[in-house]
């Protein structure tokens, strides 16, 4: 079933809960508190000028670990903002000579070994991330960012009590912007609405610069839009863009929900624009140019993800989420479910669950369907597009009634949750009246 939805960036894992690398200050490998100040500071609004800082000094210090570790969490970072993923070579190059530059211990510095976890979530090897974290925890337990790797990769693999134990960790150390927005994380995904709120609140009043305030504010947004509220959503992601005009995932939101309002031009202008700036989003402009039956457009975005997935694939990276998810819909289902079937193994989530029971109902297999689909519903809490996938498989296994339950259910969570998804959740219940 085409649905407007919003796709997971294909690029790492910053939207799990905040841009990573803005707590890694740069700097020493004291092995028992935070180290000090580093040779580079480094500035979020002069990115570009860090990392010509850092190669300078490079320059002149080739043997300079702690710059090494710098320049890879600042080419990480330039990833990130830019979805240009050969950043991830060069991030791994740096940290990988900073690694071969022991320090006076002869440990590495820790700082290249805590970017080496960042640099496998980001390329969605979460069980190397983990080999990463843990090295870090073992050499500088005090150091805080070590727990957003740990956090972030525990969220990803479905380990949603080991998450919550190394974020607490973290919280206790280090309540600050990364922890509260992993916290708010962590909250969506249990359906715990109203704590993601307050913690969403608490990290945007500390927000160190405009980006960290518009994440903030687009987070917020999606809580709206995952409530059913549109208006709301859209408010909030309007905020986010005054706050930071670059800030893409909120145009995306904001174009999401100008079409569930009925804001069609709008929704189109603003589209585009994201796609333009990031191609992240090109499957939920591609959904949208296909419910207004403009079946060339749609096709050409479509055509734009699996080039990105080819690129992707050319630098070692394969997102089979994301590829599962874009076959049940608009492809093969059986090319979905071998997907699928394969991230799976890697991580147990409650995406994973979902979209691999969404699969295989895609691909006529009901009764496994119902299996995963059940295990999402154990995993996920309150979300209206895997309620509504669970209502369309009972429905295809003839239990009517059951299905009708999560039908009606999906609708009231969120009846804008799927342009093409409501509509054919309504008419599924008009049938079986």
């Amino acid at each position: 079933m085409s649905r407007v939805r919003r796709s997971l960036p294909v690029l790492g894992c910053v939207l799990l809960g905040c841009a990573l690398l803005v707590l890694f200050a740069p700097g020493g490998a004291l092995r028992h508190d935070e180290p000090p100040p580093g040779p580079v500071e480094w500035s979020p609004y002069d990115l570009a000028g860090s990392i010509e800082d850092a190669q300078e000094r490079l320059r002149h210090q080739p043997d300079d670990a702690a710059t090494w570790a710098s320049l890879g969490l600042f080419y990480l970072e330039q990833a990130r903002r830019t979805t240009d993923i050969t950043y991830y070579g060069k991030a791994r190059q740096a940290l990988e000579r900073s690694l071969r530059l022991p320090q006076a211990d002869g440990q590495p510095h820790i700082d290249a070994v805590i970017g080496m976890g960042a640099l496998a979530n980001a390329r969605h090897d979460f069980a190397d991330a983990l080999r990463w974290g843990e090295r870090a925890r073992q050499a500088a337990p005090y150091r805080w960012p070590l727990y957003g790797v740990l956090t972030d990769a525990y969220l990803e693999l479905g380990e949603y009590p080991q998450a919550e134990s190394v974020l607490r960790r973290m919280l206790n150390g280090r309540p600050d912007f990364a922890s509260f927005t992993r916290a708010a994380r962590l909250e969506q995904l249990r359906g715990r609405s109203g704590p993601a709120r307050e913690l969403l609140h608490r990290a945007r009043e500390i927000a160190g610069e405009p980006a960290d305030y518009a994440f903030c504010l687009w987070q917020l947004g999606e809580i709206s839009w995952n409530a059913g509220d549109p208006r709301g959503a859209l408010d909030s992601y309007t905020q986010a863009l005054n706050a930071d005009p670059t800030h893409t995932p909120s145009l995306a939101g904001k174009a999401r929900a100008e079409a569930a309002l009925g804001h069609t031009d709008r929704a189109l202008r603003d589209y585009a624009m994201a796609v333009g700036r990031s191609p992240s989003f090109v499957v939920e402009y591609g959904e949208l140019l296909e419910h207004l039956g403009d079946r060339p457009g749609a096709k050409r975005q479509y055509a734009v993800f699996t080039a990105q997935h080819e690129l992707l694939a050319q630098n070692g990276i394969t997102d089979d989420l994301a590829l599962g998810r874009f076959e049940s819909d608009h492809g093969d289902p059986h090319a979905a479910v071998r997907h699928l079937r394969a991230e799976w193994k890697r991580r147990q989530s409650v995406e994973v669950a979902d979209a691999l029971g969404w699969a295989l109902h895609r691909a006529g297999h009901d009764t496994e369907a119902a299996a995963f689909a059940e295990r999402a519903a154990e995993l996920g809490g309150h979300n209206a597009l895997f309620t509504y996938h669970r209502g369309e498989i009972e429905h295809a296994l003839g239990h009517t009634t059951t299905a009708r339950t999560h039908l009606a259910k999906a609708l009231s969570i969120n009846p804008h949750f799927s342009l093409a998804g409501a509509a054919r959740a309504r008419a599924l219940l008009a049938a079986t009246a």
